[in-house]
């Protein structure tokens, strides 16, 4: 069911990737033909869009590989790696754009309305496929959330773009494309920056949002638990989040030992942590803080 799940979803990922670079085509054409800025930042976002997809499908193929002797956590993080990368891109993009329309509002240049206004509508349609194509898949992964919000930020771009058009040929008011780019950037600043903070922290095997001080007490509760402390959490991929710390325990025999840290898998399994790794020890550290040298109260 999962694998005609994901050949499914791979399949509207490279139909999405066929569209956008025709679209991408069709704006760059378009701008250059009517002037408009808007439209070839447009066209550059639906560029980044193509790639976006492209490299989210291939992190996809790529993670469902085995586990071998080399990557023993498998390949998961090459969907974080893209995720990465095309929150990047979109970082910069809006950078890039942003300088565009302040150059545009100092020497404004004249656009031609309805051919801008056109190619735009054709960029709308089928920037409106490419979302309805990947919604539903859209919060399985950060990685296909990041392909995504190209996709969506290019569409409400194209939206401000036809308006833009529609403004131009009724009032020829030649700022509204300049300030149009403006509007389009700053969105995908945005929404560009949530997906690369979250994707760093993953990288960086930053914990994910968990209260460390209720973990403790949850294992210290556990009778012949002594102290629980050198906490470690971090995330292999989105949804893979792995825990290791020391136990302090009186001397026990092996199978006792086995019964604690069954227990501590089991009660961990609330906070959402996947894999557990607990060294036992009887009276070794004297250093008993949650976070291994940190400072003690």
């Amino acid at each position: 069911m999962a694998h005609h799940h994901h050949g499914e979803l791979k399949g509207r990922m490279l139909f999405s990737f066929a569209l956008n670079i025709v679209i991408t085509l069709a704006e760059v054409i378009g701008g250059i033909l009517s002037g408009s800025l808007a439209l070839l930042s447009d066209s550059l976002h639906n560029f980044s869009d193509s790639m976006s997809i492209l490299a989210s499908y291939l992190a996809i193929k790529i993670g469902e590989r085995e586990k071998n002797e080399k990557y023993t956590f498998g390949y998961k993080r090459a969907e974080i790696l893209v995720a990465f990368v095309n929150s990047a891109v979109l970082v910069g993009v809006a950078l890039f754009l942003l300088v565009e329309a302040y150059k545009r509002f100092k020497n404004p240049e004249p656009i031609d309305g309805p051919l801008m206004l056109g190619v735009a509508l054709i960029g709308l349609f089928a920037n409106l496929i490419s979302v309805l194509l990947l919604h539903e898949h859209a919060h399985e992964s950060m990685n296909v959330r990041s392909a995504y919000l190209h996709l969506l930020s290019d569409t409400l771009s194209s939206v401000a773009v036809v308006i833009g058009g529609i403004a131009i040929i009724r009032w020829d008011v030649l700022w509204i494309d300049p300030l149009v780019t403006v509007l389009i950037s700053v969105y995908i600043l945005r929404e560009g920056y949530e997906i690369l903070k979250e994707s760093v922290e993953v990288l960086m095997e930053a914990a994910p949002d968990l209260d460390l001080d209720e973990i403790k007490r949850e294992i210290e509760s556990i009778p012949g638990i002594r102290n629980a402390h050198h906490f470690h959490v971090w995330r292999i991929g989105e949804k893979e989040i792995h825990f290791e710390c020391h136990v302090e325990v009186n001397d026990m025999p092996i199978s006792e030992a086995q019964r604690l840290i069954d227990e501590i898998e089991e009660r961990l399994k609330r906070f959402g942590i996947t894999h557990v790794t607990v060294q036992l020890e009887a009276g070794r550290c004297e250093d008993k803080n949650t976070i291994c040298g940190e400072k003690g109260d």
